[in-house]
């Protein structure tokens, strides 16, 4: 049996006549940038989120950048950061031109400890970036109590959680800012690069829209120096029907992880299950588990024909992108030992009971 680490064709082939129209729609109109697609999907995203307003951009990194960028976040600033994310969380802050200050995960969880918040607050501190990895929400009130107690901002890095819910309220609208991304892979995915910014604060979303657009105001007129990193019509059409199957696609995640843990609840003490606190509603991006022996296991998941896959092989601090910063191996012992532990198993709504079964046969199998 063979079974993919994610099945994007299913999801295509389950709801094609809807995206095929969306598609034609917007062919046939001859509009393609900046127009009644994109507009529709900012406000049903917006709505959706629980958020007064959306602006959709070119991809979840640009997205957080504008956010640093709109609230003026730049040189000689701090930006608090996990030491255990994907990259893109550290480089929108130093293309903001601001410094990463990372902050131990916790090791249950995989999202910041907010225990550590505090600490690692300077002068210099403007901003925190929480982010909701894997899926699961951070802990956003203990986060909040520090950055109230500092005065500085809280962005939520929401790329790997559309609709999940921390304490009943939608991530996308329980900080200052959220980035999203639509990377294909993820929950609600786009057919190419798109990302957006959801906020409640009129005057952000007022600079992003500029910001994304050259800067412009209006058309020749440039008030700052922007990018051009807009979410094209065609994704925003294809966005606008995915959003209408996105919660029953996390419901089916929802089973899958459910199914994963109870077949997976009296295995060896070596293997580490995701832990999910009482007051969050993960959307499973990914069901990541924890094993010394990662290396050996997923080998022998690759020779069952079962494709896993790692998140991060290699943490931010030790990136040689970041090797200006000085940290050496040992700085981050938790985010360094996720990353030689975690193995991330198949999860998708397009992933059948059966692929489910087998995958935790051969886990099992592979522990014994």
């Amino acid at each position: 049996m063979k079974v993919a680490f994610l099945d994007l064709k299913a999801a295509y082939l389950e709801i094609k006549d809807e995206l095929d129209a969306a598609y034609q729609r917007v062919i046939e109109s001859g509009r393609y940038i900046l127009d009644r697609e994109l507009q529709a999907f900012e406000e049903e995203f917006a709505a959706y989120c629980d958020a007064n307003y959306c602006i959709g951009v070119g991809n979840g990194l640009d997205a957080l950048h504008l956010i640093l960028r709109g609230y003026g976040i730049g040189a000689g600033d701090e930006v608090i950061v996990p030491s255990h994310t994907f990259i893109a969380t550290w480089l929108a802050v130093s293309y903001a031109g601001a410094t990463p200050v990372p902050v131990e995960p916790d090791e249950r969880t995989y999202n910041i400890n907010s225990d550590l918040i505090e600490p690692a607050v300077t002068p210099r501190t403007k901003a925190i970036i929480a982010v909701h990895l894997y899926g699961q929400p951070a802990d956003m009130d203990r986060i909040s109590t520090v950055t109230k107690k500092y005065g500085i901002k809280v962005i939520e890095d929401a790329a790997q959680a559309h609709g999940a819910a921390y304490k009943n309220r939608k991530v996308g609208s329980l900080a200052d800012a959220a980035a999203f991304s639509f990377y294909p892979a993820k929950n609600l995915g786009a057919y190419g690069d798109g990302g957006a910014v959801t906020t409640n604060d009129g005057g952000l979303a007022d600079k992003i829209r500029r910001l994304r657009n050259y800067g412009s105001s209006a058309k020749y007129l440039h008030d700052s120096q922007g990018l051009n990193s807009r979410l094209d019509e065609l994704q925003a059409a294809q966005l606008r029907v995915k959003l209408r199957h996105l919660d029953a696609w996390n419901r089916r995640r929802e089973q899958l992880a459910g199914y994963y843990l109870q077949a997976l609840a009296g295995t060896r003490e070596e293997l580490l299950l995701p832990y999910v606190l009482a007051w969050a509603k993960p959307v499973w991006h990914l069901f990541v588990v924890q094993h010394p022996s990662r290396t050996l296991i997923q080998k022998q998941l690759d020779q069952a024909g079962i494709f896993t896959s790692i998140h991060y092989p290699i943490p931010p601090h030790l990136q040689q992108s970041y090797g200006c910063l000085g940290y050496r191996e040992g700085d981050f012992p938790i985010a360094e030992r996720l990353a030689k532990r975690a193995l991330s198993l198949p999860i998708g709504p397009h992933l059948s009971v059966e692929g489910a079964e087998y995958i935790t046969s051969k886990l099992i199998s592979a522990l014994s």
